[in-house]
């Protein structure tokens, strides 16, 4: 699943747009390393580092969420 389309359906962004700009913009990490490109594939187990708000978030994937459901739904999908 690409990592723009994974954020937005975690509900960590309201729009896949958003999700894309922090991706491209070079904030986000996957398994520490810098990804610059929103298609980037990712999967079960892989960790991501991302800013949002005046925090950083550190989430590993248990799951891949089959749509943008409820924050519950979304929750069950990693750990933190």
């Amino acid at each position: 699943m690409r990592i723009d389309r994974l954020l937005c359906r975690l509900r960590f962004f309201k729009s896949r747009a958003r999700a894309q700009a922090l991706v491209e913009s070079g904030h986000v990490r996957c398994n520490g390393r810098r990804v610059g490109r929103a298609s980037l594939a990712v999967g079960c187990g892989d960790v991501l580092t991302f800013p949002l708000g005046r925090s950083v978030r550190v989430i590993e994937l248990t799951a891949l969420p089959g749509r943008r459901g409820p924050p519950a739904e979304a929750r069950a999908c990693y750990r933190e």
